[in-house]
């Protein structure tokens, strides 16, 4: 602050240049950033500086027990140009991601749209069975007792009664239904935070945005959910959109809760299985590191992508 004629401080310029007028915009909400430091702290800590971190290991040799020994690009390089596996898994990965992510998304929706028109008593008890799964891992041990190997798998055991089948089939031991059944049971619990944020989002809409529309023409619930209801849910759209996508691409222990480790000829291996691989049960952080990387690299493209496509859907 600069002493201006008799005595005065001078008020600082917030149109000076963008350094000034970040400072200036801090010093006149400093409370609200005082109230936010405890949250920025904790997520410097626990987020910031772990991705910090596994960057800088995946330019290194590091086994846990002994220092670091930085190699350059050697990691990503044998990843991607000399591990078969990987690149399995990074496949894998995307197939489950273009079916689950867009899949997860519009069931979300559709079932949060289908909730708001039923009683209200009624819509929070399926809120909370189709909330529930995405909750704990107990639908992977339920699909795993139905796709049993045995004639004591439930499919099993209705094909076999029925005399649809002679034996019972390997359902998770088979390379060729593996994937498939990961790809179901991924579906089954994407119905987490983004479905209920439709569910919210739908519920906050104006009744009168309603009744003003049927005024205007509106004569059906679809023309109501392209012209009234989409409009006003874009924030829980692009949130949704951004919580599949990143939970499509890490999907990792429905697989090894289903299937276990490592899945038939590597059927069903995913990017986080084989980041397990490596981090887990060889201990070669910096190779699981360069994977964590490349992870978090697609799916921060992938998230961009999703939004800017629904920004231009929303325009």
């Amino acid at each position: 602050m600069k002493e201006a004629k008799g005595g005065k401080k001078a008020a600082v310029n917030p149109h000076g240049s963008k350094w000034n007028q970040l400072l200036y915009g801090m010093k006149q909400n400093r409370i609200f950033y005082v109230m936010m430091a405890p949250f920025l702290i904790f997520f410097a800590i626990f987020t910031v500086y772990p991705v910090l971190q596994a960057i800088y290991y995946s330019f290194t040799d590091y086994n846990v027990l002994q220092d670091p020994n930085f190699v350059g690009l050697k990691n990503y390089s044998e990843l991607i140009l000399h591990d078969s596996i990987f690149l399995t898994a990074i496949q894998n990965t995307f197939i489950i991601a273009v079916l689950v992510g867009p899949g997860g998304y519009i069931l979300s929706f559709l079932l949060a749209w289908m909730i708001n028109e039923l009683p209200h008593w009624l819509g929070t008890v399926l809120t909370f069975i189709f909330y529930a799964p995405s909750m704990s891992g107990n639908a992977v041990m339920i699909f795993a007792m139905i796709f049993s190997n045995d004639a004591t798998g439930y499919l099993n055991g209705i094909l076999l009664d029925l005399g649809i089948l002679d034996e019972a089939i390997l359902w998770l031991s088979n390379e060729d239904t593996v994937l498939l059944l990961v790809i179901i049971v991924s579906l089954w619990t994407s119905l987490g935070v983004g479905f209920l944020s439709f569910v919210a989002g739908i519920k906050g809409v104006d009744e009168a945005q309603y009744e003003a529309a049927a005024i205007d023409g509106i004569r059906n619930r679809w023309q109501e959910l392209w012209y009234i209801t989409l409009p006003n849910m874009k924030p829980q759209l692009l949130f949704g959109a951004v919580m599949s996508i990143t939970n499509s691409l890490s999907v990792g222990a429905v697989a090894d809760g289903l299937v276990g480790f490592p899945s038939p000829n590597y059927a069903s291996h995913t990017i986080v299985n084989h980041l397990n691989d490596y981090g887990l049960i060889r201990l070669e952080m910096g190779r699981a590191s360069a994977i964590a990387v490349i992870l978090f690299a697609i799916m921060i493209g992938c998230n961009m992508l999703i939004q800017k496509f629904l920004r231009k859907v929303g325009t």
